[in-house]
């Protein structure tokens, strides 16, 4: 359960910090926790492919988290989204 949360909580970092790094501001707290655990894995799966080094992870309870490459893959989905849907009008 706790390792649940923990997940949780760094996905939900992740998030905010490529939604506020690309300029998104639709969603709430669910949404950040989302577009984390989509960036963590499209970061680590772009961190395999190219052989690229971990350079910080956290080691948490014997589970690590690629946090680096989590919002790096964040903020790649997070442009892509803003790219896809529309925006706001004024």
């Amino acid at each position: 359960m706790i390792d649940i949360l923990i997940s949780l909580i760094i996905a939900g970092i992740a998030g905010a910090i490529a939604k506020s790094l690309v300029g998104l501001d639709r969603g709430g707290c669910i949404i950040s926790i989302v577009v984390g655990f989509i960036g963590a894995m499209i970061g680590t799966w772009l961190a395999r492919e190219f052989n690229l080094p971990d350079l910080i992870v956290f080691n948490i309870r014997g589970s690590e988290y690629h946090i680096l490459w989590t919002i790096i893959g964040a903020v790649i989905f997070t442009a892509v989204l803003s790219l896809i849907t529309p925006g706001k009008k004024k």
